[in-house]
């Protein structure tokens, strides 16, 4: 049974959220809260495996109560849902330690398949989030190589640039001819070399270290 926490000062789209989650047997609400700061209460007296994270709230917002969560190294895995998608938010909510982002009219499917992937120890992006944040790397002037990256091998790195691109692990495995279960362990040595949180992560930092340009596309060829 995943445990899912609600964040969002809304009653209304709580109630909302709770309809469509607790449609699903393999899901239960474990609470709710209308602020950042009530988040965080419930999250140590009833952890949850995923909180679906509200941005802005009042006393503290999402990213602020993300970043708290991550500070006390909680092992729920946040699952930002806002209406807003302006760029000071994605970023901040992934460097904050959010392991996914979707906009509020994503259809309720699309939520619930999110939260299953986020709790089974996936990220995710939804596609807008991901085009900005290519955009935004777009703009920026080439960064310094980032020095965690020599501790990878040729082929972690590889597998790192193919994550950064969006590819899927069946779609990895399938382009360097390696099983799945290979590709995961390279992502869990990235991850655990690079101390990071997950895949999110991982991504913001092949694009912030230079390992990969915006503009690369999927393709390797």
């Amino acid at each position: 049974m995943i445990r899912v926490l609600l964040a969002d000062d809304q009653a209304l789209v709580r109630s909302g959220f709770r309809m469509i989650v607790e449609a699903h047997p393999d899901i239960e609400v474990i609470g709710e809260a209308e602020d950042g700061r009530e988040a965080l209460e419930i999250a140590r007296e009833r952890p949850p495996d995923v909180v679906l994270m509200d941005i802005r709230m009042p006393r503290m917002d999402g990213i602020e109560a993300t970043r708290e969560l991550a500070r006390a190294g909680a092992a729920s895995r946040v699952l930002i849902l806002t209406t807003f998608d302006l760029d000071e938010y994605v970023y901040e909510g992934l460097r904050a330690g959010a392991s996914g982002f979707l906009l509020k009219n994503a259809p309720p499917e699309e939520l619930v398949d999110a939260i299953r992937a986020v709790a089974g120890g996936e990220s995710l992006l939804a596609p807008e989030i991901t085009q900005r944040l290519i955009e935004h790397y777009v703009s920026v002037p080439a960064p310094a190589d980032e020095p965690r990256l020599a501790d990878l091998s040729a082929r972690e790195r590889e597998v790192l640039e193919l994550v950064a691109r969006g590819l899927s692990n069946a779609e990895i495995a399938q382009m360097l001819f390696l099983s799945h279960g290979t590709v995961k362990t390279h992502i869990t040595r990235i991850l655990s070399k690079l101390d990071l949180r997950d895949r999110v992560q991982a991504v913001v930092l092949a694009y912030e270290s230079g390992l990969v340009r915006a503009g690369e596309g999927r393709s390797r060829t």
